[in-house]
């Protein structure tokens, strides 16, 4: 994608989250040139599949991603829509999630760099179950962040990212998640935060994304991803949380590499899925059973 490509995204304004009349969760809008289905009402209307085609059509996006239990799959793949990715136990530690996708566009479903992503999830493979050196407590200082941290999380995810699929960049944002569902976490070096991350939490149905991985480039290198999510499984299984995943940027190691590490399993890939980092680009999801 062209450099100027590149800045016209990084200016796009956040997409937005609507709450569907029966009480499903979408996130639209042109930044990440799709819809995505976050979560399912209480019950799924016939119509939902087929109606969120025509939205997608409405506005010309390019994708729909659903995210659902696996008992509503069949009402999606009639209406054309593909299974990308699965989760089993996702819901309640019983009943399995289905990554989904509709592609409104022929080249959205078309991944030039699969050669490369198949590389880098090689190299993750190959570091499952690595074992790990505790942090340096002397160095570094892990804790959840607060409040009050929020301007200066909101700096870092916009030196690491240039664009990111929610609007992170935002300390109101960062505010009005933390005080909902969302925890975040820090790694300090002489007081200053070099490193995030945060677990997005769905207590109705047991679940965490693990997610928001962010590191300043300075200290990359020093597996700070590693503790940060070891950190967030031991804060989850305190909660009850059964299910731990991520969506992971297919082209970048280090974050696959740290999830394979601590033991996820691969559930599959998201085609062409996110504005991440100034691209749309391919996500894996990751997962793992931890109560």
């Amino acid at each position: 994608m062209a450099e100027e490509d590149n800045n016209n995204m990084s200016k796009q304004p956040p997409d937005k989250v609507k709450e569907l009349p029966d009480g499903s969760i979408i996130q639209h809008g042109p930044l990440n040139d799709r819809i995505y289905l976050m979560k399912v009402g209480n019950s799924l209307p016939r119509s939902l599949p087929s109606d969120l085609v025509k939205m997608a059509e409405r506005h010309e996006y390019s994708k729909i991603f659903v995210k659902i239990p696996a008992d509503y799959s069949k009402q999606f793949v009639r209406e054309g829509y593909i299974e990308e990715a699965s989760i089993p136990r996702f819901f309640n530690g019983a009943i399995a999630g289905v990554f989904m996708g509709y592609y409104l566009d022929e080249e959205r479903a078309s991944e030039p760099d699969a050669a490369d992503i198949k590389k880098i999830l090689r190299l993750a493979f190959n570091k499952s179950g690595s074992t790990n050196e505790s942090l340096d407590k002397e160095l570094f200082r892990l804790h959840r962040c607060k409040e009050e941290d929020v301007e200066i999380m909101a700096t870092i995810y916009k030196k690491v990212f240039q664009t990111y699929p929610f609007p992170i960049h935002d300390p109101l944002f960062l505010k009005d998640s933390m005080q909902s569902n969302v925890d975040y976490f820090g790694i300090e070096k002489n007081g200053r935060l070099i490193a995030l991350s945060s677990a997005e939490i769905d207590v109705t149905s047991q679940n965490v994304e693990m997610t928001d991985f962010a590191t300043l480039p300075k200290w990359r290198g020093n597996s700070l991803g590693v503790h940060l999510l070891l950190r967030m499984e031991k804060e989850m299984k305190k909660k009850g949380i059964r299910t731990a995943y991520t969506i992971a940027r297919a082209k970048s190691a280090g974050i696959n590499i740290t999830f394979s590490k601590l033991g996820y399993e691969l559930g599959g890939r998201l085609k062409n899925n996110t504005n991440i980092s100034g691209n749309i680009e391919s996500m894996n999801i990751w997962h793992k059973t931890i109560c």
